[in-house]
């Protein structure tokens, strides 16, 4: 479960089981959250949220940190997915310590 990103206690993760589309989940104390990228001719031209199925959702606080960083990040999620799923590459971890936003 490659974790990308660790946002003020989120963390912005891929579960290693993966399918398409892209998407990267969102958890904080016990809470979850998914963000799928729509990917048109190359570029990120959509993030659709919703919740995880037998899971709580983000708390509004975390939701907005959470849509902060993927709105940030998409194109380096997409690249981190392709470096991951694709070419089988180990992906960093970031630990983001500046409010976005």
């Amino acid at each position: 479960m490659p974790k990308l990103y660790e946002y003020f206690g989120l963390i912005i993760l891929f579960y290693s089981n993966e399918h398409e589309p892209i998407h990267v989940h969102g958890k904080y104390q016990g809470t979850e959250s998914k963000a799928e990228l729509i990917i048109e001719n190359g570029q990120v031209v959509d993030i659709r949220y919703s919740n995880v199925r037998g899971r709580r959702l983000l708390g509004p606080r975390q939701m907005a940190d959470f849509r902060a960083v993927v709105e940030e990040f998409a194109e380096e999620i997409v690249e981190k997915w392709i470096d991951y799923f694709v070419l089988h590459k180990p992906v960093p971890s970031e630990m983001i310590t500046r409010r976005i936003g």
